[in-house]
């Protein structure tokens, strides 16, 4: 099971990466687990200083964006 975290303190862009997440996730039909971080201090120990970010399986996918529903299921299918 994958797990996936999004970075973020709240703000729309942190949402939206959230909720794009989860649809590329339910599309490719992945058994995941999908976690909302706001602390600052979990943030910055994955050396993040911009959000929203994506983490997959520990690794640190994108910073400071949301990207596209194409690439989000790359990452997390990768």
């Amino acid at each position: 099971m994958k797990k996936i975290e999004i970075l973020g303190t709240g703000c729309a862009k942190c949402h939206k990466l959230e909720e794009e997440s989860r649809k590329a996730a339910e599309e490719l039909g992945l058994e995941c687990q999908i976690d909302k971080i706001e602390d600052i201090q979990k943030i910055t120990s994955y050396g993040v200083m911009m959000t929203p970010a994506l983490v997959v399986d520990g690794q640190v996918k994108v910073v400071g964006r949301v990207p596209s529903l194409e690439t989000l299921k790359k990452y997390l299918s990768e």
